[in-house]
C-alpha cells in the first residue's frame, strides 16, 4: 500500500457490525449491504496493521498526517460502535470518528447516552449524524436547522464536548446544507461521494467510500490506495441520476424491491 497520505487521504465510512446471536438494528436488505460483520472488520483492521498504515478520525486526516492511513469512519451510533468496533480499533491502537444519530441514542440497537460518554471518553471522537436521519435536501429551514444544528447542541450537553464534524443521512449534501453546518460551528461534512480527498478538497463536502458486506480483503486494499473509485463512483452517479428522477422517498422503495 503505497499511497502517499500527504497528497490524497480516503476516508471510509462503516457502519452496524454484525455479531452472531444479535440481531441488527433494521433488516431491510438496502440497510444491510452496509453491514459488515465484527470477523471481516477485524481482519481489515489487522490488514492494516500488518502494513503499517494508521486509522485517523476525521480530525487528523484532514490534518494530513505524515503516516500513511485512513480516516475511519462510522455512520448511525450502533451499539456495536463501542461493544465491538472500540475494543478492535483500540487493539489495532487505531483511532475513529463515530457519527451519531441524535435522536436513536436509547432506541434498541443503539447507544445509549452512557454508553456514547463512555465511547468518547475512550478516545474516539464523536461527530453529529442529524438529529433523526432525515434527508437533509428535503427539507425546510427551520427543520434543516433542527438537523444540523439542534443535534449537534444535544450532543454536546450529553459529553460535554465539542462536536466539530458532520455527516449527511444518505450522502444528501448541497450548498444549504453546508452553509448551515459552517456557520454552526462545524469544521466538516461528510458526503457519500466516493472519492479520496486531498488538500485541494471542499472540506464541507468530504467524499467517502462505503465498505460493504462481504467485501474481499484484495477490494478492500484497493480502496484504501483509492484505486478504482471511478468505477464505484460511476455506479453511484448511475444510482443519484436515478434518485434525483424519482425523489428521495420512492427511490428508497423500488430499491427495498430490487434488493429483495
Amino acid at each position: 500500500m503505497n499511497v502517499k497520505p500527504t497528497t490524497r487521504i480516503v476516508f471510509l465510512m462503516y457502519h452496524e457490525l454484525e455479531v452472531p446471536g444479535r440481531r441488527l438494528c433494521q433488516a431491510e436488505p438496502g440497510y444491510v449491504r452496509y453491514v459488515v460483520t465484527a470477523s471481516d472488520f477485524c481482519n481489515q483492521m489487522r490488514f492494516l496493521k500488518d502494513r503499517s498504515w494508521r486509522g485517523f478520525t476525521v480530525s487528523e486526516a484532514i490534518d494530513f498526517p505524515a503516516q500513511p492511513g485512513v480516516a475511519i469512519t462510522f455512520d448511525d451510533g450502533c451499539e456495536t460502535d463501542l461493544s465491538v468496533a472500540a475494543p478492535l480499533l483500540k487493539d489495532a491502537s487505531f483511532r475513529a470518528t463515530f457519527y451519531v444519530t441524535a435522536s436513536f441514542l436509547g432506541k434498541k440497537g443503539y447507544l445509549s447516552t452512557t454508553q456514547l460518554q463512555e465511547l468518547s471518553a475512550l478516545g474516539f471522537e464523536i461527530g453529529c449524524h442529524s438529529l433523526t436521519h432525515a434527508y437533509l435536501t428535503d427539507l425546510d429551514q427551520s427543520a434543516l436547522c433542527r438537523e444540523v444544528v439542534e443535534a449537534k447542541s444535544r450532543l454536546e450537553q450529553i459529553m460535554g464536548r465539542a462536536v466539530e464534524h458532520f455527516s449527511c443521512p444518505g450522502g444528501r449534501c448541497d450548498r444549504r446544507v453546508a452553509a448551515l453546518a459552517a456557520a454552526a460551528g462545524y469544521k466538516s461534512v461528510a458526503t457519500s461521494r466516493i472519492h479520496a480527498t486531498s488538500k485541494t478538497s471542499n472540506k464541507f463536502e468530504l467524499g467517502r467510500v462505503p465498505v460493504m458486506r462481504s467485501i474481499s480483503l484484495a477490494a478492500f486494499d484497493r480502496i484504501c490506495r483509492a484505486q478504482g473509485l471511478w468505477q464505484l463512483n460511476a455506479r453511484a452517479n448511475l444510482r443519484n441520476a436515478a434518485r434525483r428522477v424519482m425523489g428521495n422517498n420512492v427511490y428508497d422503495r423500488f430499491r427495498e424491491v430490487v434488493l429483495r
